[in-house]
Order: structure tokens, then C-alpha cells, then sequence
């Protein structure tokens, strides 16, 4: 399977970096199979970047998470991950809260509003994907293959 990551540089070696920030996943490296979103990534600072490109082969050895759709499982994932409650998973797949969507979950997160609340605001909203690795040996799933710089048009 290709997968992307947008970056500001070529990342030929993944690795797993922590942030100031809890992400969806918590943290991790990651990646998406729709090259655009990983191009909105990389161009999301300054206007220009690199779109890394992968391919990812699962090893059945991993322990590995998927939602194939937002669900409350997912919703409750995000927001302890969110909250810093680290996992047990090699991988995680499954919808990213884009920015619209972010602002809810963190809403949700926040205690701003309900879970009902929540699911009414969300249900049209079309979520993006993400494939996030946490550990050395899920980052030994990829291999890259290259870089591409892109500019905004």
C-alpha cells in the first residue's frame, strides 16, 4: 500500500517525535493515503514543503487499531489520547479530525459540549484518513520511496 506524509522536509528515516501537543492518535508518525491531504499538510506553515512518499506493508505481528468510520469508540480514543493517555498499539487507522471536526473533538474534550452535541455537529462532516505508527517496529513497516517538493499555487 503508498501512503503520504506531508512535511516541511524529506523524511527518509520515520520517526516517532513527541510534540507539545496530544495528536488524534497520540504520538506517533503519520500518514494518509490520500496525497492531497498530505499535501495540504506539508504546505500548512509556510506555503511549501515535501510530500514523503511510502509504502507501508502490515506485518500481522503488530498490534494494530482501525476504525473504519467515526463511532463513539473512535470519539473516546481521540479524547483520551488528546488528554495524554498514552496506548498499547503499533498502529492506529482510521477518520482525522479535520480542522472543523478538531474543534469539536476538542470542544467534546474540553467539556464545552455534549457527546450528543458533538455527533449532531460532526454528522456531516466528511473526515479525512490517518494512519499513525507508534513504536520502532511499526516504523520498520515503511520504506520510503521519495520526495516531493510542492509549492502553493
Amino acid at each position: 500500500m503508498i501512503i503520504y506524509h506531508g512535511s516541511k522536509e524529506t523524511v527518509r528515516q520515520p520517526e516517532i517525535r513527541t510534540t507539545r501537543y496530544h495528536k488524534d492518535f497520540y504520538f506517533g508518525f503519520y500518514c494518509t493515503i490520500y496525497a492531497e491531504q498530505a499535501k495540504r499538510w506539508a504546505l500548512r506553515f509556510t506555503g511549501e514543503g515535501i510530500v514523503n512518499k511510502y509504502e507501508y506493508t502490515p506485518d500481522a505481528g503488530l498490534k494494530v487499531l482501525t476504525f473504519p468510520e467515526m463511532t463513539e469508540e473512535w470519539l473516546d480514543f481521540i479524547a483520551a489520547c488528546r488528554l495524554g493517555t498514552p496506548h498499547e498499539y503499533d498502529i492506529v487507522e482510521g477518520p482525522m479530525a479535520n480542522d472543523t471536526i478538531f474543534n469539536y473533538v476538542q470542544d467534546f474534550v474540553d467539556g464545552l459540549i455534549s457527546r450528543a452535541a458533538f455527533w449532531e455537529l460532526a454528522r456531516f462532516k466528511k473526515p479525512t484518513h490517518q494512519i499513525s505508527f507508534h513504536t520502532p517496529k511499526a516504523l520498520g513497516t515503511l520504506r520510503f520511496l521519495k520526495g516531493e517538493k510542492i509549492c502553493e499555487e
